[in-house]
């Protein structure tokens, strides 16, 4: 199975793909969607939604693994990032590939067994877990967690 992990966000958009055969599991690609931060918020959410599609053209992804948003404080900022996520969602499922999401707290629980573990936890578990990816972003890093997540609860049926 082939997951593409995704962070969405309007400025920085994480994705990663990982490969999964039975209990292994081997990094493939990573890197961040910038959308140009000039262009109006419809150009930029299509620029997501393209490289997205791109993205699901090069890899032949399975299945995708994104994110639920959590509440911020800013009503506002939460709605932004829901548009970039529907953006990602909407380009997956254009390709025909089912879409898994996971919350934050489900995330940091699958890849470190506890579900408020701060990002250098994560990062240093998927160094452990797979030592091929080499995130240069907290977006890419996160991004290869969420994917991981799919790969650990895909083996229960969970979703």
């Amino acid at each position: 199975m082939r997951i593409i992990g995704i962070d969405p966000g309007l400025l920085h958009t994480g994705w990663a793909i990982i490969d999964v055969a039975g209990s292994s599991r081997t990094y493939v690609a990573s890197g961040v969607i910038l959308p140009p931060t000039k262009l109006p918020l419809p150009e930029r959410l299509d620029f997501i939604f393209r490289g997205v599609s791109e993205l699901c053209e090069k890899f032949k992804p399975d299945v995708c693994s994104i994110e639920i948003i959590f509440s911020n404080k800013n009503p506002k900022t939460t709605l932004l990032l829901g548009h970039a996520r529907a953006a990602a969602i909407v380009s997956v499922a254009h390709n025909n590939i089912p879409v898994f999401e996971y919350e934050p707290n489900i995330i940091k629980k699958a890849l470190t067994g506890a579900g408020h573990a701060d990002k250098e936890q994560i990062y240093k578990m998927l160094k452990i877990l797979l030592p091929a990816a080499k995130p240069k972003t907290a977006d890419e890093s996160d991004a290869i967690a969420i994917a991981m997540t799919h790969a650990n609860m895909a083996r229960f049926n969970v979703q």
